[in-house]
C-alpha cells in the first residue's frame, strides 16, 4: 500500500443496516474537496443518498474545508452528485420505490489506484432491535473464540 492510501469507512452502517446490494459510484467533487479527502479529512457517518430528477445525490457527508484554500473554499456539508450507469440508477430507484423501508447509504469513501475518488454505496434495510442484539452477540462470540485460539 502506498502512503497516500485513503479509506474512510462508515462503521455504524454494518450495525444499523442489513445490506441488500452494493455499488461503486464516482463522486462529483470540487478541487478543494478532493484535496481534503486526500488529507483524510472527511466523515460519511451521517450520510444518506436520495434521488432528484433521476440522478443520485449524497447528503450530510462532511468534507472539511481545505487548510490551504482561499476564500473560494467549498461548503463542507453540500450535497454531491454520485455517478452511476443508467441501468444501475434505474435498478436502485425501482428497489427504493417498491421496497418497504429500503434506503441507500454510503459505506466507504476511497481513492482508487488511478487517483479517482470513489464511494461504495449500499441498498440497505434498517435492522430491528433484536437484529442489532444478535449482531452484538455474534461479534462477542467471535471475539471470545479468537481469544481462546490465541492462548
Amino acid at each position: 500500500m502506498s502512503k497516500d492510501y485513503i479509506n474512510i469507512k462508515n462503521k455504524k452502517a454494518k450495525y444499523e443496516y442489513a445490506f441488500i446490494d452494493t455499488y461503486e459510484a464516482g463522486i462529483k467533487l470540487l478541487g478543494t474537496e478532493i484535496k481534503s479527502i486526500r488529507e483524510g479529512k472527511a466523515s460519511i457517518m451521517e450520510g444518506y443518498c436520495y434521488f432528484k430528477n433521476e440522478e443520485l445525490y449524497v447528503k450530510n457527508i462532511h468534507i472539511s474545508e481545505y487548510s490551504f484554500g482561499s476564500d473560494h473554499n467549498h461548503d463542507p456539508l453540500r450535497e454531491r452528485k454520485l455517478l452511476l450507469h443508467k441501468r444501475e440508477l434505474r435498478k436502485l430507484e425501482e428497489n427504493l420505490t417498491k421496497g418497504g423501508n429500503n434506503t441507500i447509504i454510503p459505506l466507504r469513501l476511497y481513492i482508487n489506484d488511478k487517483g479517482i475518488a470513489k464511494m461504495e454505496i449500499a441498498l440497505a434495510t434498517g435492522k430491528k432491535l433484536y437484529d442489532k442484539r444478535s449482531s452484538i452477540k455474534d461479534k462477542d462470540m467471535k471475539r471470545e473464540h479468537d481469544r481462546r485460539l490465541k492462548i
